[in-house]
């Protein structure tokens, strides 16, 4: 239960560091806060203490995959921002990553993707 509500504390500190951000100067630097592997490395944690080092190598792998329907994620918020507004271009770069993501994990199990 405590590491559960430890993994809350992370995200929740990263919402507000978003926040925080935004409202600076620098406000670009708010979308480099997401990137940083908090869930990744929660994630490499249980993967490799509950499996073996093989597996490790193959979740990291495919993370470096999920990379591809985030890129496409990014172009369609780029590009749909000249054409839509908020709510729209979010929504619209949100079906193309989930169309992204649905392609890579169809790819992944057919053993179609490097691996």
């Amino acid at each position: 239960m405590v590491a559960l509500f430890l993994k809350c504390l992370l995200g929740a500190a990263a919402v507000m560091m978003i926040a925080l951000l935004s409202k600076s100067k620098n406000f670009f630097i708010a979308g480099l806060v997401p990137l940083f592997p908090t869930f990744a490395l929660i994630a490499h944690y249980i993967v490799g203490s509950e499996r073996s080092m093989e597996e490790l190598r193959v979740t990291a792998l495919f993370g470096l995959y999920s990379l591809l329907p985030y890129a496409s994620y990014l172009l369609a918020v780029y590009y749909f921002s000249y054409r839509f507004s908020l709510v729209n271009t979010l929504t619209m770069a949100t079906a193309v990553w989930m169309a992204s993501a649905m392609m890579l994990l169809l790819l992944w199990t057919r053993g179609l993707a490097v691996s």
